[in-house]
């Protein structure tokens, strides 16, 4: 039985993981553009990352907790709603233009690591060397990438790039400094929040006011960088706490209704966790920035394994046992879920509205087999061929718009 308890720490959860992704990502955003990166890296980087903090707070707290089936059901979860939901929400409302880079480097890149991942994984179990190649491989595609775009920058003659879409609205800056100085306080002393979470509430906090009182002396300048790096603070500490109510709802709904961690960590902590990624993308699909609301979905799927399978992987003591479900159906969902990406994005480089209902239609068919499974309905077989007789029609259907969008442009 679930009760009223467990659903609002539950919504309390994904109320503070959104905020905070919102919180980080401002922050990160608009310090990334002093350092004249242009928009598509700071979709696959910055944004990226911003909007991937909610599930490496998950991820990381489920597996200290010895929840494994959270942890890498969250990441792989995730990764499948960015592509399916978040790029077919953003084509239904307004067709989105792809970027050949994008298409040429990054969606490779995101197949790659998807394959490594489903090479690692093979002995059932990501342990902590796994985890090691994965941040490793992480920090040299980061690098690499930000020295590229710096160096085309430089070669353009272009100077700082002006960002404005972020993860929704964020708090004036004395309202942001009172509601993490209350936390920080209130929720310290009634044992809600651990040391960590009100350390970081308070130091987000102070650089809030720190830089209301660099503003009033005329540094300008001086005193927006310190309200970015608060936003960045506050916004960490928020999301770690988003994280600990989340799993431990989570937990006790999948308890209450019977179901497994596992399930639970693909559905509602998956799609609980992309809500930065909805908001950043939907937004930014709205003012035109096309390159962000992209590259935020491929650039968070590529940090989700690396960065975060690898950290949880790193943490965990004994590394992070994958289940059989998921070897079997779950991350090769995810992998074909990749390859499907190619074929829609060289079709014009665009994606369309008829693909983006098509990706939709593909999450509500994953999403109806998982719950199936999950109750042991006895339409799963059924259900389940029916979904494997529509997937080559739907693969050829895609390569061969692919294909003519080529012949088209020769």
């Amino acid at each position: 039985m679930i009760d009223l308890p467990t659903l609002l720490l539950l919504g309390a959860g994904f109320a503070l993981l959104a905020a905070g992704g919102e919180l980080l990502v401002r922050g990160a955003s608009r310090l990334a553009t002093v350092f004249g990166i242009a928009p598509l890296v700071i979709g696959l980087t910055v944004v990226a990352f911003g909007t991937s903090a909610p599930e490496l707070a998950v991820s990381l707290k489920a597996g200290l907790d010895g929840k494994p089936d959270i942890a890498v059901g969250n990441v792989v979860g995730s990764n499948i709603f960015n592509v399916l939901v978040i790029l077919g929400a953003c084509a239904l409302i307004l067709p989105l233009t792809v970027s050949r880079q994008l298409v040429r480097r990054e969606v490779p890149v995101m197949i790659g690591v998807s394959l490594l991942l489903a090479g690692l994984v093979l002995d059932g179990r990501i342990g902590f060397g796994d985890g090691a190649l994965l941040v490793g491989g992480l920090i040299g595609y980061t690098s690499w990438l930000i020295v590229e775009s710096r160096r085309d920058t430089a070669a353009a003659g272009a100077g700082p790039v002006s960002i404005s879409v972020i993860a929704g609205r964020a708090l004036p800056w004395s309202a942001g400094a009172t509601v993490a100085l209350t936390l920080a306080g209130a929720g310290y002393a009634l044992g809600w929040i651990d040391t960590a979470v009100a350390g970081l509430l308070a130091a987000g906090a102070l650089s809030f006011l720190a830089g209301t009182i660099f503003g009033r002396s005329g540094a300008s300048r001086g005193g927006d960088l310190a309200h970015q790096a608060g936003f960045v603070i506050a916004g960490l500490g928020t999301l770690i706490l988003g994280a600990s109510w989340l799993v431990d709802a989570a937990t006790a709904i999948a308890r209450g209704l019977g179901v497994s961690d596992l399930v639970i960590g693909l559905t509602i902590v998956a799609a609980g966790t992309s809500l930065p990624e909805v908001a950043t993308s939907i937004v930014a699909t709205l003012r035109g920035e096309r390159d962000i609301a992209i590259g935020n979905v491929v650039g968070s799927n590529i940090f989700n394994i690396l960065l975060i399978l690898g950290l949880a992987a790193l943490v965990t003591p004994g590394g992070l046992p994958v289940s059989a479900a998921v070897l079997s159906f779950d991350l090769p969902i995810m992998i074909a879920v990749a390859l499907a990406c190619l074929p829609v994005f060289f079709s014009g480089f665009a994606v369309a509205r008829w693909e983006g209902a098509l990706f939709i239609a593909s999450y509500a068919a994953y999403l109806t087999v998982l719950v199936l499974a999950a109750t042991g309905h006895p339409a799963l077989e059924t259900f389940t061929n029916a979904v494997l007789l529509a997937l080559p029609l739907v693969a050829a259907t895609l390569v061969w718009t692919a294909v003519q969008a080529l012949r088209d442009r020769r």
